[in-house]
């Protein structure tokens, strides 16, 4: 019995043995086959990437919310940089996508979609009241001017608007931007430029009309956008149809000291429309009358800005000639009105845009001295050749057409640039004084 309990001893009993419920089993560490919805799960949880998804989210809600709100927002928000750039500084423009011509038939009105608009010489007289009412509106505008004639701080009031931008650059260079609309108002306009060296004047004059005009319609064409050209009541000369219609063909003398600016209108007006014809650029054409108001030149050499500028300096009022030509003015307001009218219509034309009240010299004289200086004194000066004798438009076409028509009378528009030129002649003054 000893032998046999000896030989058993080695051997434990099954239930003195303590069992590991550790214990390492193949079988228990085989990987399982996950469905391709476990898998997902796992992906988007792993290293946290389903907190950036909501983050991502988070931010693209608050964009499109607050996105209204940031629309309505006015150009004072001093938050916005300032929008005036260099023309390298445009380059990123062509990164943008060009959006559909049609949108330059969007009308007017109550959720109209945002346009982006160029103004060439948009920081001159009435380029800068247009850009005013375009930004008013709700639009992006781009300025494009050399400060030949125009003046940064007839624009300074747009900076900080991010939908503003103001690029010094000369039309006669082409330029590449994206934009629906087109309103090419770039070209001196005053006569003392083309009366006193017509050389230069011309070459200026060529080169803006022509190349410029050129230009901007290639850039129309290139983009698809709407091209508006502000051409002149010049282009009628000193007419024999009175008043006149756009039909008119006009009296214009191509040898006279006036001609440099005649003809080159004339000609810009034919490239616009062999560019409307020949390569279905959508075209507009405005013939502007003599329009005034504030941000006119002090001593551009018209005839209301000459007046109203001697009056305040308490000069004699120069009257050329005889002092009986007419002419017909309109204020500027009214002047920018027919122009969107005419770039939101369907009607190429041309167009005249003018006011037909009528005066003659001595009688726009005689209303700039009741505004200013009563006792102001009048001298007559021979002349200049080819001064034409009346001019007034002819706008029921306009009427019809743009159901448009001028709104402001001389007497009511006038205080308005004396206000305006009075407190530059004065600035102007304590300047010099400083000095």
């Amino acid at each position: 019995m000893k032998q046999l309990h000896k030989q058993a001893s080695p051997v434990p009993h099954l239930r003195d043995v303590e069992m590991n419920p550790y214990t390492y089993s193949p079988k228990s560490h085989a990987k399982q086959p996950r469905s391709l919805l476990q898998r997902f799960i796992h992906y988007i949880f792993k290293e946290q990437r389903f907190l950036f998804i909501l983050v991502g989210i988070l931010i693209a809600s608050t964009f499109f919310i607050m996105q209204p709100t940031l629309s309505r927002l006015t150009h004072s928000d001093p938050r916005f940089p300032v929008g005036l750039v260099d023309h390298e500084s445009v380059s990123r423009f062509g990164e943008i996508g060009v959006m559909s011509a049609a949108v330059g038939r969007v009308p007017v009105g109550i959720g109209r979609k945002r346009l982006r608009i160029v103004v060439t010489g948009g920081a001159g007289f009435v380029g800068s009241h247009l850009v005013d009412k375009l930004i008013g509106r709700g639009d992006e505008v781009i300025v494009i001017d050399n400060f030949f004639t125009g003046r940064k701080d007839n624009v300074m009031h747009h900076f900080g608007n991010s939908r503003f931008e103001l690029i010094r650059h000369d039309v006669v260079e082409p330029i590449l931007l994206e934009v629906d609309q087109i309103y090419h108002l770039a070209c001196p306009a005053s006569p003392v430029h083309y009366k006193y060296n017509p050389v230069k004047t011309i070459i200026s004059f060529c080169s803006t009309n022509v190349m410029g005009t050129l230009n901007m319609l290639g850039l129309a064409k290139r983009i698809g956008a709407r091209f508006l050209l502000t051409s002149t009541s010049e282009v009628y000369g000193d007419p024999l149809e009175h008043p006149q219609k756009e039909t008119y063909w006009g009296n214009v003398n191509p040898i006279g000291v006036r001609s440099c600016y005649d003809e080159g209108k004339r000609t810009a007006e034919t490239l616009t429309m062999d560019y409307h014809r020949g390569a279905d650029v959508e075209v507009r054409i405005a013939r502007i009358f003599n329009t005034y108001g504030p941000r006119m030149c002090l001593d551009d050499g018209r005839v209301v800005s000459n007046f109203v500028a001697q009056a305040i300096r308490k000069q004699p009022l120069t009257v050329y000639g005889d002092g009986k030509q007419t002419r017909s003015f309109q204020y500027v307001a009214d002047l920018v009105n027919g122009l969107v009218a005419l770039m939101e219509g369907e009607h190429v034309g041309p167009f005249n845009l003018g006011n037909p009240g009528e005066f003659t010299m001595l009688e726009l004289a005689q209303v700039v001295k009741e505004a200013i200086d009563p006792s102001a004194a009048i001298e007559f000066r021979e002349n200049t050749a080819d001064d034409p004798h009346k001019r007034k438009p002819d706008i029921s076409k306009a009427k019809d057409l743009l159901n448009w028509e001028p709104k402001v009378p001389l007497r009511e528009g006038l205080p308005l640039m004396v206000s305006d030129f009075q407190n530059r002649i004065l600035n102007e003054e304590e300047g010099k004084g400083q000095k």
